[in-house]
């Protein structure tokens, strides 16, 4: 962290090396798009360099800051003006090259068995999650889509993110 905080290149280089692909895979899932995903990727990366110092190791891991800078900037900018316009413009043939594409982020986030714990979810709790992590859909959004009241959809996440955080402690063990 020291060399981190001191702003070490070869240190933040490391840092790259073992992360980039796992966070790509995550740009990836929340955009669906892969052409963008480098350009969230890089600006993901320059948030952490620029905001290191305000990463608390007393409040969890590095990589899951990370993760959440990750997250955070790819639901802005699909919820961006420009990206909404530039889904509206693309045409059919870009539509269907990307769904010819092998889908590659199961495995980049697989390396680090985040999808083996979201397996111990129920259907239920692993469809919220997608909704509101990777698609970036609000709790409102979520209730509209499901049909189902807002109270019931605040109640669901809430239990499925604790038995996430059980999950997560009793592989910490």
């Amino acid at each position: 962290m020291n060399g981190l905080r001191n702003r070490n290149q070869k240190i933040f280089s490391y840092l790259y090396d073992q992360y980039s692909s796992t966070l790509y895979g995550v740009v990836v899932k929340v955009l669906n798009d892969h052409a963008s995903a480098g350009d969230v990727l890089q600006d993901v990366f320059l948030k952490i360099w620029k905001n290191i110092d305000q990463y608390d190791e007393e409040r969890g891991r590095l990589f899951t800051w990370m993760l959440n800078i990750c997250r955070n900037t790819a639901i802005d900018v699909l919820r961006s003006k420009a990206h909404k316009l530039d889904q509206k413009i693309q045409n059919i043939t870009d539509d269907v090259h990307i769904g010819n594409e092998p889908l590659i982020v199961h495995m980049q986030v697989d390396h680090l068995g985040f999808s083996k714990m979201l397996e111990r979810l129920s259907k239920d709790q692993r469809n919220l999650i997608d909704l509101a992590y990777y698609k970036g859909c609000t709790q409102e959004e979520i209730a509209r889509v499901l049909d189902i009241p807002l109270g019931t959809v605040k109640t669901r996440m809430r239990t499925a993110l604790n038995h996430l955080k059980q999950i997560v402690k009793n592989i910490d063990k």
